[in-house]
């Protein structure tokens, strides 16, 4: 990654971002929570790409250096937190659940800039209780710097669809399908059919933010049906990929 602006307090604002729109590598002495409100938010950093929407949001520590895509209308609500406030105890960003109020809370925290008074302080606290609660969840796409790892993630990253097993993909990058599954595991902390699932809901995300149709959406992300895309994205998100687009347009 390039280098980065440093801005020595984490804004707290709402900013619309067009498709494709790009906020370059930049790091606050703040930690940062990011929720896309409409659209999909990737945020990237040397050691991976972090990807939310709807119902999850991106924590992003204090120091860190990243950067922001959009993909569809992007509503991005931004709020900084002091350093002394360590939700997760991380170094890289890290994806959290968004339950319905602490979507509101944070939709209403960014409304208005901040102006000291009680009602905004007692806001704050409902927030920060609320994301004491948030529980982590998959959303992240390491960044692999193993040359034969990278040779099969780039492969894949190109095109989610390709339909060949990990032994058929090491046979291209000088590995046994043995020695991959044990370098997925210790450089990027999943195993290769998660890392796999990962990258497919990415693409789809990204896709459906485009307003591609569910079925053409599946099929290039590499499910063997729509049903089969259709339950995975709905077990993962809380709601099916057909509602996607419904959920960001009604906000």
């Amino acid at each position: 990654m390039s280098e980065s602006r440093h801005t020595p307090r984490a804004p707290t604002r709402t900013r619309v971002l067009v498709a494709g729109e790009r906020i370059d590598a930049h790091h606050h002495e703040d930690h940062q929570i990011v929720y896309a409100g409409s659209g999909v938010l990737t945020v990237t950093t040397e050691a991976g790409t972090w990807f939310a929407a709807g119902s999850r949001g991106v924590w992003i520590p204090a120091g860190c250096v990243h950067a922001h895509r959009a993909h569809g209308r992007l509503d991005l609500h931004l709020v900084g937190l002091p350093a002394d406030v360590d939700q997760y105890g991380v170094t890289t960003p890290t994806v959290f659940a968004v339950n319905p109020l602490l979507r509101e809370l944070i939709v209403a925290h960014t409304r208005q800039p901040d102006d000291g008074t009680p009602e905004r302080q007692r806001l704050r606290e409902v927030l920060l209780d609320q994301l004491r609660a948030a529980p982590q969840q998959p959303g992240q796409l390491p960044t692999p710097t193993e040359p034969r790892l990278s040779t099969v993630c780039d492969t894949l990253f190109r095109d989610p669809a390709d339909p060949r097993t990990l032994a058929q993909l090491g046979a291209t990058a000088g590995a046994s399908e043995r020695t991959l599954s044990r370098l997925f595991r210790r450089h990027l902390g999943m195993t290769f059919p998660q890392w796999r699932t990962q990258l497919r809901l990415y693409h789809a995300l990204r896709m459906l933010a485009d307003d591609m149709p569910v079925t053409t959406v599946a099929h290039r992300c590499g499910w063997s049906s729509a049903s089969a895309f259709i339950d995975v994205f709905h077990r993962t998100f809380g709601h099916p990929p057909g509602a996607h687009n419904r959920r960001r347009t009604s906000r």
